[in-house]
Parts: C-alpha cells; sequence; structure tokens
C-alpha cells in the first residue's frame, strides 16, 4: 500500500509550488517509507509515498505510460487480486510489460479502458492519473470503500490525499469545523455519513464512485452497487461457491514479494484465513506467522457477557497448535491503552474507537517488526450476518441504526448553543432513512428477508467503512499492509442474494460460512461462538482515562469544551451506569476516552470552530 496526494491548479497565475508538495509529500511518508517522488507538469502535481509489496524493482510511482498518442501518470494505493488475468488480456491487445507490478497493469488497463476499467478490477484501491493531452484528472475508488481519497475543491483547483492531513498541510487550507461538523462527531462518531471529511470544505470520495476533474469541474459516478437478484442455487451448491469465494480471495491476497502473516484472534473468521494461508503456504514450505493481542492481566478482570462469553487466548493457541504456525503474541498494558489514544487521533485525523483503535495501533507497531502485509478477517460479519442485530428480532426490528440507539444520550453532552441549533433526532434519522430507500430489494421481498437486506447496506455503508477506515489508518501508520479478504466484492454480490435460512445455518451466527469451511478448523473454533475485537477490563485503564478526562474538565480552557458541556461530562464520570456509544465496542470507558480523543484533536490540529 501507499501514501498519494495531488493538486490540480487552473489559476494561471497560481503556480503549484514545489515546497507545497514536499509538505504534503512528508505527512504520508508513514504511509509508505520506501520510496516517494513527486511528478510536476503545467497545472498538476502528483505525489507518492510507496510501501514496496510488488516488484519492487519496476513499481515505482509516479508511472508515466505514453500510448496512442496520450501520455497517462498514475499514483495508485491498493492491490489488484486479478492482476495475472488483467495482463494476460492486455498482452492478447498488443501491450508490454517491463515488470510484475499490478501498478504497471492498472496503468495499461486505464490506457485502454479508459474509466470502465474499474468495472474490470478485483481489488482494494484508491488512485489518480493524469491524462496530459486531454488535460484532466481521472479519480476511483474500490468498490467497498477499503482504500480511503478524500479531496477539497477550491476555486479553480482540486487538492486530493490519502488521508485529511495531506490536505491541511497545504497551506491554503485552515482546519475549520462547524455544526454539521460537530454533529458528525457527537451524532454519528465515530462512524461518518458516506463522503463526509467533518472537516469544512474536505470531502471523501464515496466507495465505487470515479470521475474526472478538468476545467468544467469536478463530475463523479457510481460504478457500482449491491443489487438483488433470485438465488437459484441449492443449499449445497451455496455452501460449495462460499468455500470456493472465500478460499479464492484468501489465496490471491497472500501473494506478495514481501513477508505475509495474518492476525488470529481464535475467532472464527481469522482462524478460516489463517488456515488457508497455513496451507497456501505449506505448499511453497514457508512458515505461516500469526499475530495476537491480549492486555495485561485481563484474565484476572474479565467479566463474560452476551456479547463477549469468552476470552481469546485458550482459542488461539488451539488454533496455533491446529496450524503449527510461527505465533507472536503481543501483550498490551493499560498505560500504553491511554497513550496510544492520541497517536490514533494523529492517525485517523478524527476522534475515533478510543482504545479499539489505539489498541489496533500499538498491534500493527508490532505485527511490522516481523512481516509487511497481514491478513485480517474484518467484514464478514457484515457480509455473512454475524452481528446481535442480524439475529436478535427485538434489536433487528426496531428503527434506526443498530449499534447507535442512543442520540438523545449523545446529545446531552452538546452545550446549549450547539444542542438548540442541531436537530439531532433529525440529523441521524435523515441518514438512516436515505440509506434504507437506496437499498435494492426484489419487489416481492417482504418482512425479515427484507429487513435483513435492509441490516446488510446499514452495515456495509456504516458500520464496515467505519472498521476499514480503523484498519488502514492504524495500520498504514506503521507501514503495515493489512489485506480484508472478506470484502471481495465477489463474496459480497453473491452474498447479498443468499437468503437469510441458508446464512444462518443451524440457527446459528454465520452458519453458512462455518458449514462451508468446517474442514479447515478445529470443532471447538469452527463453533465457538462469535467474540468482538478484544478490549481492556482491567479497572486500571478506567481509573487512568477518568483521571485524564477530570484534568480537562478543570482546564478553562480546554477545546472540549467548546462544544460539549462541561457538567454531562462530570455526570459521566460519576455514573455506574454503562451505556453503549457506539454498539458493545465502546461503553463508559471507551465513551471517556472518546472525549479525551475530541480535546486531543481539537487541539492539535488548531481546530476553529465557526
Amino acid at each position: 500500500m501507499c501514501g498519494i496526494a495531488g493538486i490540480v491548479d487552473w489559476q494561471s497565475n497560481r503556480k503549484i509550488q514545489p515546497k507545497d508538495c514536499e509538505r504534503i509529500r512528508d505527512t504520508l511518508i508513514h504511509r509508505g517509507p520506501d520510496q516517494n517522488d513527486i511528478y510536476f507538469a503545467e497545472n498538476v502535481a502528483l505525489i507518492h509515498t510507496r510501501l514496496s509489496v510488488i516488484d519492487l524493482l519496476h513499481g515505482r510511482q509516479p508511472m508515466t505510460l505514453t500510448r496512442n498518442g496520450e501520455r497517462f501518470s498514475l499514483i495508485y494505493n491498493g492491490e489488484l487480486y486479478n492482476t495475472e488475468e488483467l495482463r494476460k488480456e492486455l498482452l492478447s491487445l498488443g501491450h508490454r510489460f517491463i515488470g510484475h507490478a499490478d501498478t504497471e497493469v492498472l496503468l495499461h488497463a486505464y490506457a485502454q479502458w479508459g474509466e470502465h476499467c474499474v468495472q474490470r478490477c478485483n481489488g482494494i484501491f484508491a488512485f489518480a492519473l493524469w491524462e496530459t493531452k486531454k488535460q484532466r484528472l481521472f479519480l476511483a475508488r474500490d468498490r467497498i470503500g477499503v482504500k480511503p481519497l478524500f479531496y477539497c475543491l477550491q476555486k479553480n483547483r482540486l487538492l486530493f490525499g490519502s488521508e485529511i492531513k495531506a490536505l491541511l498541510a497545504h497551506p491554503d487550507l485552515d482546519a475549520v469545523i462547524d455544526k454539521d461538523s460537530v454533529a458528525e462527531i457527537m451524532l454519528i462518531g465515530p462512524g461518518r455519513t458516506p463522503g463526509c471529511g467533518v472537516f469544512r470544505n474536505i470531502a471523501e470520495l464515496p466507495a465505487a464512485t470515479c470521475g474526472f476533474y478538468d476545467r468544467e469541474g469536478l463530475k463523479l459516478k457510481n460504478y457500482w452497487q449491491m443489487k438483488d437478484r433470485v438465488h437459484h442455487d441449492s443449499f449445497g451448491d451455496t455452501v460449495e461457491n462460499v468455500r470456493f469465494l472465500v478460499t479464492d480471495a484468501i489465496e490471491r491476497q497472500l501473494v506478495s514479494d514481501v513477508p505475509v502473516g495474518t492476525f488470529l484472534s481464535g475467532g472464527l473468521d481469522s482462524s478460516i484465513i489463517s488456515s488457508v494461508a497455513g496451507r497456501y503456504f505449506g505448499k511453497r514450505d514457508i512458515p505461516l506467522q500469526t499475530f495476537s493481542v491480549e492486555y495485561k492481566d485481563n484474565g484476572k478482570f474479565f467479566q463474560a457477557s452476551k456479547f463477549q462469553p469468552n476470552s481469546d487466548e485458550a482459542y488461539v493457541l488451539r488454533m496455533n497448535r491446529f496450524l503449527n504456525a510461527k505465533h507472536h503474541r503481543v501483550v498490551l498494558d493499560s498505560g500504553e491503552l491511554v497513550n496510544g489514544l492520541f497517536e490514533a487521533v494523529e492517525a485517523r485525523d478524527l476522534p475515533g474507537m478510543a482504545d479499539v483503535d489505539a489498541s489496533l495501533l500499538l498491534f500493527c507497531k508490532k505485527i511490522k517488526e516481523h512481516v509487511t502485509v497481514a491478513l485480517s478477517g474484518e467484514c464478514a460479519d457484515e457480509i455473512f450476518g454475524g452481528y446481535p442485530w442480524y439475529r436478535d428480532r427485538e434489536i433487528r426490528e426496531r428503527y434506526g441504526f443498530p449499534w447507535a440507539q442512543t442520540t438523545a444520550y449523545r446529545q446531552s453532552f452538546l452545550t446549549e448553543e450547539f444542542s438548540a441549533s442541531i436537530d439531532a433526532e433529525a440529523y441521524v434519522d435523515e441518514r438512516y432513512r436515505q440509506t434504507i430507500a437506496s437499498c435494492s430489494v426484489l419487489p416481492d421481498t417482504t418482512g425479515e428477508e427484507r429487513r435483513l437486506k435492509e441490516m446488510v447496506n446499514l452495515n456495509l455503508h456504516w458500520f464496515m467503512q467505519t472498521l476499514l477506515d480503523r484498519k488502514d489508518r492504524m495500520s498504514m501508520f506503521s507501514g503495515l499492509e493489512v489485506r480484508v479478504p472478506f470484502c471481495d466484492y465477489r463474496i459480497a454480490e453473491y452474498l447479498y442474494g443468499v437468503p437469510w435460512a441458508y446464512k444462518d445455518y443451524q440457527d446459528t451466527e454465520k452458519g453458512l460460512l462455518r458449514l462451508a469451511m468446517k474442514d479447515l478448523l478445529p470443532e471447538e473454533v469452527l463453533w465457538r461462538k462469535k467474540s468482538p475485537y478484544p478490549k481492556t477490563h482491567h479497572p486500571a485503564y478506567l481509573a487512568a482515562v477518568s483521571a485524564r478526562l477530570r484534568e480537562v474538565i478543570e482546564d478553562p480552557d480546554a477545546p472540549l469544551l467548546r462544544i460539549v458541556k462541561k457538567s454531562a461530562l462530570e455526570n459521566l464520570l460519576k455514573t455506574d451506569q454503562s451505556l453503549p456509544w457506539y454498539g458493545q465496542l465502546m461503553t463508559t470507558p471507551q465513551t471517556i476516552a472518546y472525549f479525551l480523543q475530541i480535546n486531543h484533536w481539537l487541539k492539535k490540529y488548531r481546530i476553529k470552530i465557526v
């Protein structure tokens, strides 16, 4: 993976300054520590920082190709998983290649098919391509939205970059937020409205979107969406198709010219990936490296719950005995987690999922000491229906985002000024209704099946995007590429049409996936009840974040107090009631930590509130 950024400026008396481009480049070095370069031409600068993964010699960017009288220059962040198929087709059409980098294949694919190349790509990507003769920039993002791309439109100028910090590095763009930004942070956060960059004048290119920027402006279009269809496959054929799609997605994502490992929590999704990877590497006499994260003394304080019935350690050990893998155990303590909260904000450029972010950031730092690429199990729950809100009828039928049912609670923290100017219920409700209205559902689909299609869309466009944001920013902060095989769009497309009765085989969460991959796992792991990403249960963590928030409350100049009521924060520290802020991943300790992150964000980024 890499970092990309750029400037296209049509104003004749305003030249693109190399020092501005260098400042932008330097904000993205963590994404691409191996190489960096800047392409300059009249009206345009393309900036790239490279994490070398495929074809270390010939994959350098920006990459340029002249074909049929046009000069194409590409900067690209991502991986293509059907590179060889595309290469063979392009060879048959007369293209010739210098190396085996997927960057070169993507560049030739655009030269051959133009904007339609994105529909041929199976991968995760965000890229920008400049056509010199036509004087236009093409931007594109992958179907699921795994790789990020933010942009800012100013008068006759477009700024874009992999991360918000790259845009804010330009001297003409200030860090400003308004009441809509506050609504995003306080009512939606750590999620974001699709396409919203939270900062004023900053947007994100939505998933499955591409378009051109030229002298006429920016014109974007959606090139893919989940479409409902009649599912004709028998249950047995469905099981076989799922097995093929999942196995094929994992194996395609193991291709690399640098060391690869897997996350391993002992849960179903990471165990499936590790098992397929173990077989794949075993055929090549390469040992599999697996990685797990734990918290110091967590065993003493862990309390089983409906949502987290058991801890991971025993299942991690069982899987590693099964795989005979080279395992790396990362243990974090409460002090590290608290300090990591602030670094996680700087990685994400926004307040995020509190210690859930911080722990992943610290975990990825440790993983990077051993491998450059790792595979993770994100998005299986969204696609196969693993979350409680898919299977608990009461939660499923409840109106609104199932992971954010506390809008009134969230609003209660706002200052009187912001509470009066923001219609909290309407702000959230509008986004919910728009998502439901955009769902593709066959006309005769009713009742439970219709509601579950809506749930898939809510998760795909909202909850899953929050997790993908987290995954990308926390891993790339240390130059670690984390791939997500369950985000293969072929899996999402196929499973969207599969009836719920198939997915919920034996009335078990992700029962279809378990059955399809049953011979790859020990029985106790195969049928283990879902357990979420691990978080600390140590009382020292709650004590530490509470003490930090008290310091903020006592500081009359704390920027947090410009948008949040001091009395509400004091009540939060006193309460023994644990209300979820963002599903079960964020309850009282994480809510306290989230306010610490907001305060740090406002101060670190010197944000002006208008």
